[in-house]
């Protein structure tokens, strides 16, 4: 017994030593470790209200307990399948359109051999990455006008103007085309960072054997930067039931619900405008609880067809 109490009495000095050593990388630590308690954990609290009547008066642990009335109450809602399926095809249209957009745009990049060129387009396309979401929808809003810039080419051509923003079967493709033109730049870092990983020597060999260029790109440069895109495709496929929720906000309107309003804008038209919190909390946890079962579900997947996972 005196022999443990004095093994752990050890043990704790030891501790405080690499700690006492270590002080200041503990201290930068220390920061975000807070910051993530604060405004990440924290407000899970408030998952509360989705199990109650809730009232600001009462706070969570004073309001009186619904159980899963809140639930029930949007499943049962004929406006639940208009918002899911919106949601779900602004996902499905950005997988298929936006997801392989920045690949093709780096194996393009990565077959320029003018360098100077290649860093002048790179530099390019990573601008409109940095425009914030307020701007960016600014632009779309003026372009997009009635009498914006491209009613005006149509003007030219011999059209009639098309109020393009009050259309709903034109909002999905306003959306995605404005994330590949943000996005597109930006997204193709990671997959360059992974080129650059191939070793050098399988294209010298694959040129030795007369391989095309489409052949290496084909056999040698894809299958290399694949771990990669699994990966970046498992974190798409977590934000399954989310999407650019500011965008929409300040772009949809009356006439475009109809394809527009997905689970993140009913949320925020409930919660906030009409202040009825727990329908609206209830629907972020059933948000939530889809996308971690789609995570799980594509990584399993991932594992047992391609050998990489996320975790």
């Amino acid at each position: 017994m005196a022999l443990s109490s004095k093994s752990a009495a050890s043990g704790w000095s030891e501790a405080r030593r690499k700690i006492k050593k270590s002080k200041a990388l503990y201290a930068m630590f220390a920061f975000p470790l807070i910051y993530f308690l604060i405004f990440h954990y924290a407000p899970m609290v408030g998952n509360l209200m989705a199990f109650q009547d809730y009232s600001i008066v009462k706070g969570f642990f004073g309001s009186s307990w619904a159980g899963t009335k809140y639930f029930e109450q949007f499943l049962n809602d004929s406006y639940f399948w208009q918002v899911v399926r919106n949601t779900v095809l602004l996902n499905l249209y950005s997988l298929i359109f936006f997801f392989p957009a920045p690949i093709v745009f780096a194996l393009l990049l990565n077959e320029l051999r003018l360098q100077l060129f290649k860093r002048f387009v790179q530099s390019i396309t990573y601008i409109p990455h940095f425009l914030s979401t307020v701007v960016v929808a600014g632009m779309l809003v003026n372009f997009l006008s009635s009498d914006g810039l491209i009613n005006q080419f149509r003007g030219m051509l011999g059209g009639d103007p098309i109020t393009f923003l009050s259309m709903s079967e034109w909002f999905r493709t306003i959306f995605i085309g404005s994330d590949i033109w943000q996005g597109l730049g930006w997204g193709s870092i990671i997959y360059l960072a992974a080129l650059t990983g191939i070793d050098p020597t399988l294209y010298e060999a694959a040129t030795i054997d007369g391989a095309s260029r489409w052949k290496k790109m084909r056999h040698i440069t894809i299958p290399g930067i694949m771990t990669v895109i699994m990966v970046m495709l498992l974190l798409n496929l977590g934000h399954m039931l989310s999407v650019g929720f500011e965008k929409i906000l300040l772009l949809y309107s009356g006439p475009t619900y109809e394809t527009a309003d997905v689970i993140q804008t009913y949320v925020y038209r409930r919660g906030l405008i009409d202040s009825d919190f727990s329908f609206a909390a209830a629907v972020g946890i059933f948000q939530s609880v889809l996308s971690f079962v789609l995570v799980i579900s594509a990584n399993q997947l991932s594992k047992k067809f391609n050998g990489a996972r996320l975790f």
